[in-house]
């Protein structure tokens, strides 16, 4: 498996559009949190913490993460490598789990450098150091585990096709709609169980610093259910021969 999850690792940095996507979600943050007047700005929104942050990355995650996801299977298939790497003495789990776990450290690495608006609020806040370090730190393990669901969806949309850009978008609405479509529902019929089975239900609950065990089962119970949609679809090639 470690050799499948490094394999990952390398195509995706050995591209252009790899480094591109990482780098267009950093400018992104640091436009929308720093230099265009916005909701979201740090500085004008006057105080020292990163809900800012916390709120915009889950929507540029709804790009970034199916740009990172859509060539995982759909290159595979269209490149006529997926037959060769079923036969190889690899179970579909351990393929799965290896590009599940190559596309979760690509997007934790595209987190790392926002520790720097931390250690910026830090220093800059009257007097410093007042911010709740806890808070942002809870935030951050909340946000990849929305992460770990969008790699997740991104990844089954990708086994569903042998082309990357309609995984792409497949992707994109999956994500949309798991972490806003229920939020949507949930004005026609106001239900706690409605609103419950999305995600920024979960997700703003997380982010606010406080782990809670019930949004953390939920985040992987629906990881688990779409690696097992991934799963199904593999193994559905093997039903067909």
């Amino acid at each position: 498996m470690f050799t499948l999850y490094k394999k990952e690792l390398g195509a995706f940095f050995s591209s252009l559009i790899g480094y591109l996507t990482i780098f267009v979600f950093l400018l992104l943050n640091g436009l929308l949190l720093w230099v265009i007047r916005s909701d979201f700005n740090i500085l004008d929104y006057g105080f020292a913490d990163l809900s800012g942050f916390f709120l915009v990355s889950p929507l540029l995650f709804l790009f970034l993460i199916p740009a990172i996801t859509m060539r995982m299977f759909a290159e595979e298939k269209r490149g006529g490598t997926m037959e060769l790497l079923l036969t190889k003495p690899l179970s579909d789990t351990t393929i799965i789990m290896a590009k599940f776990l190559a596309g979760l450290t690509l997007v934790f690495l595209s987190l790392l450098p926002t520790i720097v608006y931390y250690i910026t609020i830090y220093n800059i806040a009257v007097p410093v150091g007042n911010i709740d370090s806890g808070a942002v730190f809870g935030s951050y393990i909340g946000l990849l585990m929305l992460a770990a669901v969008f790699v997740a969806i991104g990844i089954f949309a990708s086994a569903i096709t042998k082309n990357q850009i309609v995984a792409f978008i497949v992707a994109i609405v999956l994500c949309f709609f798991c972490y806003q479509g229920f939020e949507m529902l949930y004005m026609m019929l106001p239900t706690l169980f409605v609103k419950s089975l999305g995600i920024y239900h979960h997700y703003e609950s997380v982010s606010r610093g406080v782990i809670d065990t019930r949004d953390v089962l939920y985040f992987l119970s629906v990881i688990f259910l779409f690696l097992m949609f991934t799963y199904t679809v593999l193994q559905s090639r093997k039903w067909q021969k």
